[in-house]
């Protein structure tokens, strides 16, 4: 497909990679309870431990470590660099690592490209810059989709692309996973750093949003 054309229908901007794992259950989010409530009955665990550690993935080590790694690229070139050419070195920089961000890509938005990331046979997500993968992002509606009809799938979150805009769907993997490096709002060059922060989205660091504009 050339930039100028649809890109619903073209295969060669789905970048796929062997997924070495196997399939997660049909309802993993029933099996976590059921593992929750024996380990709470068990004693092994207390409900505020399981609290504090959706609260850690949700808020501590979740989008606002992503939103960090995005904003500083914004500001410093540098860094931009080295996160575009090594983004697990970059990223561990920031001192964001751990289990499922042993392996990240990078891929930058640009006025021509515009990136979406899913996986295709389970859930493989950044936990460590993005936290704990929302819902309907392990859907089998948003993994199907999303690489047979992009720009429709976007459209329904609320993002609407030039025509013109070529999209490249990029599939996350238990050997890779990526993370969106958006585009900086325009009139944002008076704005600190912490205060770019805040314009970064979850949703713009997987493809399917834009950050927030100034207010």
């Amino acid at each position: 497909m050339s930039d100028k054309k649809n890109v619903e229908h073209n295969h060669d901007d789905h970048h796929h990679h062997h997924h070495d794992h196997s399939l997660l259950p049909e309802e993993p989010e029933l099996r976590v309870k059921a593992i929750e409530t024996l380990l709470l009955n068990k004693g092994i665990i207390n409900s505020d431990t399981v609290n504090e550690l959706i609260d850690t993935y949700e808020n501590k080590i979740g989008p606002r470590n992503g939103a960090k790694v995005v904003a500083k690229a914004w500001v410093d070139p540098d860094y931009k660099k080295r996160l575009l050419e090594n983004a697990t070195k970059a990223i561990e920089e920031l001192s964001y690592t751990g289990r499922q961000g042993e392996h990240m890509v990078v891929v930058e938005n640009t006025p021509e490209v515009h990136n979406v990331v899913v996986c295709t046979l389970c859930s493989c997500y950044p936990w460590p810059v993005l936290g704990i993968p929302p819902t309907w992002y392990k859907s089998d509606e948003y993994r199907s989709r999303t690489v047979r009809e992009p720009r429709k799938v976007l459209q329904e979150f609320g993002l609407e692309l030039d025509l013109n805009t070529q999209i490249k769907v990029w599939d996350s993997t238990s050997e890779m996973r990526y993370l969106v490096l958006p585009m900086r709002p325009v009139g944002t060059e008076h704005l600190s750093e912490n205060e770019l922060e805040s314009l970064v989205t979850r949703n713009s660091m997987i493809g399917t949003g834009l950050p927030e504009m100034p207010k």
